[in-house]
């Protein structure tokens, strides 16, 4: 017998309110597959930086430093160094020459930033409870931004200096390692990012659609689960973020400030039902999952399963694979149903190089069958890792929409139209818990939709923000 909706919400809510836990890190079903560059409070990662692959020339230092200060100088450098005395003669002890001996005490490279080989000593990061409490874990960040120009349909519609999140989580980890592990997640935003984080799937203020704060801040509880697990199989109850797509609506997930084009669009932000995780092997992943709609609190919003799989391939590739598929609005007019396919292909070049490919397709209806949504996306990245400090990264999408839900100002439906942009940025780790990230972004609008400030066919503007993990 099928299990009513009534229930089902039931005991998703009797879940959460058991629940011991919640959350900084999605393990049990990462939105998207973390890439090399970014290592840290990222999806599935450790909330600390790793530790540098050791080299030869690590190796060869470490031996050196063994034999004591009277070691030769040329032995202990090797564009490593592990101290300088006030002449800039370096020697083994404290790591504060990790630019080696030829740039000199300090950080190394241009400016001190650790560019064009210079060192990195990012130091440990402050936590604002290293211990956890009651064995919760909790933390956040915060994120300060601006952008010179605003960009309509994405997260940068406030051309000012802002806080865009200032978030807060706690997590205690289902771990089903030893049997039966229960765990959950609650996560907290204040900011310019969170209205466009709130349940608005209904239009009825439910759950936090209606905590706005005046202008265009407000508050969002995008994730309230609890989680169970019982060895290679957890199963997360609740309200959560969605797996679909690459980039994510936490600001310490994403290489660059501003979103794509398609995240924004075509993407579900946070569902609200079940969803599992099963590790068929240390390379594959299988997601299935029910869910009541998208971007919808704990109320129906519809019926649809979410699910997918991540496959590592080789050393190289990485393949991740997920969809929505079923009804996606049935509290409002447009009543959506239909579904959305995303497929990302992440290649590790090399050591420093990092490419990701994404693809999404997004089809949907109403109930009298009129096109609502018909988009295609084709997003590339490509991150250049300098050094633990330091990445450069490029960004290109094409997007492409029409239908009923892309209906203009003039009341004119877009059919097959076409949004180019490309960002490209840097990241600069100035220590374990200070990032930031400048970029500039073109954006082009043939069709003049509305992808930018006064309508403009083209644009491009300046921005960045900085963000600070505790």
């Amino acid at each position: 017998m099928k299990m009513s909706k009534f229930a089902l919400t039931a005991m998703i809510a009797s879940a959460c309110y058991a629940g011991t836990a919640f959350g900084q890190t999605n393990r049990t079903a990462p939105r998207y597959y973390p890439a090399s560059y970014y290592s840290y409070y990222q999806d599935g990662a450790a909330t600390q930086a790793p530790a540098p692959v050791a080299s030869a020339s690590d190796a060869k230092s470490s031996a050196c430093c063994d034999k004591g200060p009277a070691c030769d100088v040329a032995d202990i450098c090797n564009g490593k160094g592990s101290s300088c005395d006030s002449l800039g003669n370096c020697g083994c002890g404290s790591g504060a020459c990790d630019g080696g001996c030829d740039g000199g005490c300090g950080s190394g490279g241009l400016f001190g930033l650790g560019l064009f080989g210079g060192g990195c000593n990012l130091g440990d990061p402050w936590k604002l409870a290293p211990n956890g409490i009651a064995g919760v874990t909790v933390g956040g960040w915060t994120s300060v931004g601006y952008h010179s120009a605003r960009n309509p349909f994405s997260f940068n519609t406030y051309d000012r200096v802002q806080l865009g999140q200032q978030y807060f989580f706690a997590e205690k980890i289902a771990d089903g390692s030893e049997g039966l592990g229960l765990g959950g997640r609650v996560d907290y935003i204040y900011g310019t990012d969170a209205p466009d984080t709130q349940a608005f799937g209904i239009a009825n203020n439910h759950w936090d659609n209606g905590w706005d704060n005046g202008g265009q801040y407000g508050h969002a509880l995008p994730q309230v689960y609890g989680e169970v697990a019982m060895g290679d199989l957890s199963v997360k109850l609740g309200h959560f973020y969605t797996i679909v797509g690459n980039e994510v609506v936490q600001s310490t997930g994403n290489f660059f400030y501003s979103r794509q084009f398609t995240f924004y669009n075509a993407e579900p932000f946070t569902h609200t039902g079940a969803l599992t995780t099963y590790n068929v092997d240390a390379d594959t992943q299988l997601y299935n999952g029910y869910v009541m709609g998208w971007d919808s609190g704990f109320e129906d919003n519809g019926d649809a399963y979410i699910g997918g799989f991540k496959k590592k391939l080789n050393d190289t590739f990485t393949f991740l694979y997920t969809t929505v598929q079923g009804r996606f609005g049935s509290n409002n007019a447009s009543d959506e149903r239909g579904g959305v396919h995303n497929a990302i292909l992440t290649a590790n070049v090399s050591e420093k190089l990092t490419y990701i490919s994404q693809t999404d397709v997004l089809y949907t209806t109403n109930g009298a069958g009129t096109v609502q949504r018909n988009s295609f996306g084709n997003i590339n990245y490509l991150i250049y890792k300098v050094n633990d400090c330091v990445s450069i990264g490029n960004r290109f999408e094409w997007f492409n929409f029409g239908g009923a839900g892309f209906t203009d100002a003039n009341g004119f439906q877009r059919k097959n139209d076409d949004n180019f942009n490309f960002t490209t940025g840097i990241n600069y780790r100035a220590n374990a818990n200070l990032t930031f990230r400048p970029e500039v972004r073109w954006v082009w609008d043939r069709q003049r939709f509305g992808f930018n400030e006064q309508n403009a066919s083209s644009q491009a503007a300046a921005g960045g923000d900085m963000v600070f993990t505790f």
